[in-house]
């Protein structure tokens, strides 16, 4: 297998998506980074990245699972959009989309953050990492009346590992710049995602199960579930411009008629392209080909997604399972059947 340092390229846009346009594409990094040495190899990375690459070597597989949880969900989130979230060969998974102060590029900010704290935080509970575990400071009894106990999911870990690694190109660009300030507050607003909907699981324990005692703990939400919160946030997020209030450089709502936006929303800095035509130098692909449903009067519909160009009606050929009956015992036998629907693609 080729090293990773052999995916990168001269001239690197340094940004927090950075590790996704990588790991995300690579195969287990345990035999790559037996040796934490390897890890300088790495020309992406910032020197901070490095160093926890040093120390936690064995982290990078998780770090590469987050990059995978981020682009599945941002592919499914934006399925039927005129951007979906493709993806490129080789080096860069986002495109350039991810390079721009758009709401699409904040979106990809948050997820690819929670994707990182979410994959961490599950590897300390499996049991996977040496250096953190289950979260057992939730100890006693809760207001409720149950008893705190079991494992639960070690958030706090996943987060401060996300922030010190995701957050570093960001915060070695300077703070005073806008789109630093603007990648910063979406990488925490994904991880608050995962945060602010953490679950109680119970186990009762008594006679036949009467739950005279129950213990819980805390899980993180399934991932699916943050990329919901997180889309809707998309829909929702605000457009800021930076401002001089002292000392400091802030992201305020370039509208007052906007409301003020919290550390949960998404904010971003210019407009987003129509994404209807393809233009190589903004990294959009256009929807020229992309299958399209002629009922739909939402973004999917041929009218919308199509940009008005129209579309192409062809046959295809469908293989479902079908006729399927229960064998005793224990097995589902079907026949294949085939049949021809209709496909409509964009003009």
């Amino acid at each position: 297998a080729k090293p990773l340092s052999c995916f990168l390229v001269a001239g690197i846009f340094h940004s927090s998506t950075l590790l996704h346009r990588y790991l995300a594409k690579q195969p287990s990094l345990r035999g790559v980074l037996r040796d934490p040495s390897a890890c300088g190899g790495l020309k992406g990375l910032t020197e901070e990245q490095v160093r926890i690459c040093q120390l936690q070597a064995e982290a990078m597989d998780s770090v590469k699972r987050g990059a995978e949880l981020a682009v599945e969900e941002c592919q499914h989130q934006f399925q039927n959009r005129r951007w979906n979230c493709s993806t490129l060969q080789g080096l860069q998974v986002f495109g350039k989309v991810a390079m721009q102060g758009t709401r699409e590029s904040a979106f990809v900010h948050a997820i690819s953050s929670a994707g990182v704290a979410f994959a961490i935080t599950r590897a300390c509970s499996r049991g996977e990492l040496e250096k953190c575990g289950c979260d057992r400071r939730i100890r006693g009894i809760s207001p409720e009346g149950f008893q705190w106990s079991g494992c639960s999911d070690n958030l706090s870990y996943g987060i401060a590992f996300s922030q010190a690694f995701v957050d570093n190109p960001e915060r070695s660009r300077g703070i005073s710049s806008s789109r630093a300030l603007m990648n910063l507050h979406n990488n925490e607003a994904g991880r608050k995602a995962i945060l602010s909907h953490m679950k109680v699981e119970c186990k009762c324990h008594g006679v036949s199960g009467s739950c005279e005692v129950r213990t819980c703990w805390k899980v993180m939400p399934p991932f699916r579930k943050v990329g919901n919160v997180l889309k809707e946030k998309f829909e929702g997020a605000t457009e800021v411009h930076p401002k001089r209030v002292g000392s400091r450089k802030l992201l305020v709502p370039k509208s007052s008629r906007f409301k003020p936006y919290t550390a949960h929303d998404l904010v971003y800095l210019v407009a987003s392209p129509d994404f209807c035509n393809w233009d190589p130098r903004r990294g959009v692909f256009g929807t020229s080909g992309r299958q399209c449903n002629r009922t739909s009067h939402a973004m999917d519909g041929c009218e919308l997604l199509c940009c008005g160009r129209g579309f192409r009606t062809a046959q295809a050929e469908v293989v479902e399972r079908c006729s399927c009956k229960f064998r005793w015992c224990c097995s589902v036998k079907c026949k294949q059947c085939r049949h021809l629907v209709e496909v409509h693609s964009c003009r």
